[in-house]
């Protein structure tokens, strides 16, 4: 379990770098009242600048790291 954070935070930043967002599966029968895409059930391509993580462990362990592209 500890090892998922590390993952996340590989997933985050390879979003970054290829602007694919990852998507939110098994999403069926969305709100009528949601007006924002939540990328249901399929990679979209996007433009990322910034994305977080956030990371919940056993005994209250938790952690959010902020990521941004680098641009010289």
């Amino acid at each position: 379990m500890s090892a998922a954070g590390g993952l996340e935070a590989i997933a985050t930043t390879k979003a970054i770098q290829t602007g694919w967002l990852h998507p939110t599966i098994n999403q069926f029968n969305l709100e009528p009242s949601i007006e924002f895409d939540t990328v249901t059930n399929k990679k979209q391509q996007h433009e990322i600048n910034v994305a977080i993580s956030n990371s919940f462990g056993i005994g209250g362990h938790n952690s959010v790291v902020a990521f941004s592209a680098f641009k010289p």
